[in-house]
């Protein structure tokens, strides 16, 4: 490993060099993986590595373009412009003029570039003046354009395992020459397990907070206690409140709801909750699964919803939560109907086929004299002086519109009384008709 000045931080004197070095991501890059293969022939490729924080990606495009023979440029996202884009695509040119050697493009947060900066590139990467790499947290299916995505292979990156975790944090206490091998330095067993269950799959994260516990430590001994304090006060959860981590993690609240499971749905709660979400967020969604997957198999749920919102506004954290976290627990165990959203949705398919049908003149209000002159209103049965208060036979649809039906109760909570109502209703229906 090539020594990196003592200056640098511990994760930048820790990145590996080699593909011998590179933990975790076995499912690219163990033995035989078309990636492994093709960075050990040299051949290269563009390609995207999508995938959270501190798992690599970085760090593998550097080792690419060492094991390559290859000149490394890097261009940050936030920071460049076209004006930096062209810099490099000229300075690609002439290694190849000069070396006749390939030049990878790294270009960092790759879903920060806009249409514009993807297109100044491209040419290049199509004719082969430089070999693109780009590094994204975000969906790069979300982020790059069409044109850039056919001509790269993109790679998912994943968080890197506690166990995995544990072997990082422990090479960095025994490298004499990156890491902090040459300090008298031990960890307990539990205290490297907790920093690598902390830093939550980011490496980077473990290595930054095994430095800050190595300034402090006045015993040569990083335990619990120790660590504890450095962690004080801190959130280390992974939660992008507009990435895709934010929709993934609320996505899976929602269906621990629709699943009935209270117990993956408190978990996916709480990990939001931790991550920074605002609990008012969560509890509208929670009135979206109220109507969407309980429906009037337990029409309680729905108050119960609106109720948690209502509490989070009005009493705030922690009280609110603790509503919140009764709704959820309530959704989770009623009964589950989508009737009513499948209902919706089919009516609104039928009304956009129909067009604008016109109000049977029956139905229509008439508040005027002219409009009562004209039928409005005529022959309506007021259903209150119907026998049960429903008037058998009568049609509410527009004229010349079969009656279809879109609500079809499930044999579930309080819709199975819906059902056997309906049921009932519809069978006066058809003897009333059998009348006329």
């Amino acid at each position: 490993m090539n020594a990196v000045p003592d200056f640098h931080p511990l994760a930048d004197r820790m990145r590996p060099h080699s593909l011998a070095d590179f933990v975790g991501q076995e499912h690219i890059l163990g033995k035989d993986k078309p990636l492994r293969q093709a960075i050990e022939q040299g051949r290269l490729h563009s390609m995207v590595f999508w995938g959270p924080p501190g798992t690599g990606k970085t760090t593998l495009a550097r080792i690419i373009a060492n094991t390559c023979d290859a000149q490394f440029l890097t261009i940050s996202a936030v920071l460049s412009g076209v004006k930096d884009i062209r810099a490099a695509i000229d300075k690609a040119q002439q290694y190849r003029e000069l070396y006749d050697r390939d030049t990878v493009l790294f270009i960092d947060e790759a879903h920060r570039f806009n249409k514009s900066q993807q297109d100044a590139f491209l040419p290049f990467v199509e004719n082969g003046t430089v070999t693109f790499i780009g590094a994204t947290t975000e969906n790069p299916s979300f982020e790059l354009n069409n044109a850039l995505l056919s001509r790269v292979r993109v790679y998912v990156l994943k968080t890197i395992e506690a166990d995995a975790m544990e072997a990082i944090i422990q090479r960095a206490l025994e490298d004499k020459e990156s890491g902090l091998g040459n300090q008298p330095l031990s960890i307990s067993d539990t205290a490297r397990r907790k920093l690598a269950e902390i830093a939550d799959g980011d490496a980077r994260r473990a290595l930054n907070l095994l430095e800050i516990a190595s300034d402090l430590s006045e015993s040569a001994q990083i335990d619990e206690e120790l660590l504890n304090e450095v962690l004080s006060g801190a959130a280390f959860r992974r939660f992008d409140k507009g990435g895709e981590a934010f929709y993934d993690q609320i996505s899976a609240l929602h269906k621990s709801v629709r699943g009935s499971s209270p117990d993956a749905a408190l978990y996916w709660f709480a990990r939001m909750l931790d991550g920074g979400c605002d609990p008012l967020y969560i509890a509208r969604r929670l009135v979206r699964m109220a109507s969407e997957d309980i429906g009037n198999a337990d029409p309680r749920g729905l108050r119960l919803a609106l109720d948690a919102w209502e509490t989070q506004e009005r009493l705030g954290t922690p009280e609110g939560e603790l509503a919140i976290a009764q709704a959820i627990v309530y959704l989770a165990c009623a009964a589950k109907s989508n009737a009513v959203y499948k209902a919706y949705q089919t009516a609104m398919a039928s009304a956009r086929q129909h067009g604008s049908k016109e109000v049977p003149l029956h139905l229509r209000n008439a508040p005027t004299r002219l409009m009562k002159d004209l039928d409005y209103g005529k022959d309506y049965r007021y259903a209150h002086n119907e026998p049960e208060a429903y008037a058998a036979g009568e049609s509410y649809f527009p004229e010349g519109m079969a009656e279809e039906h879109y609500y079809h109760p499930v044999e579930r909570g309080l819709e199975i009384k819906i059902a056997e109502k309906l049921a009932h209703l519809r069978e006066l229906d058809k003897q009333a008709k059998k009348r006329k």
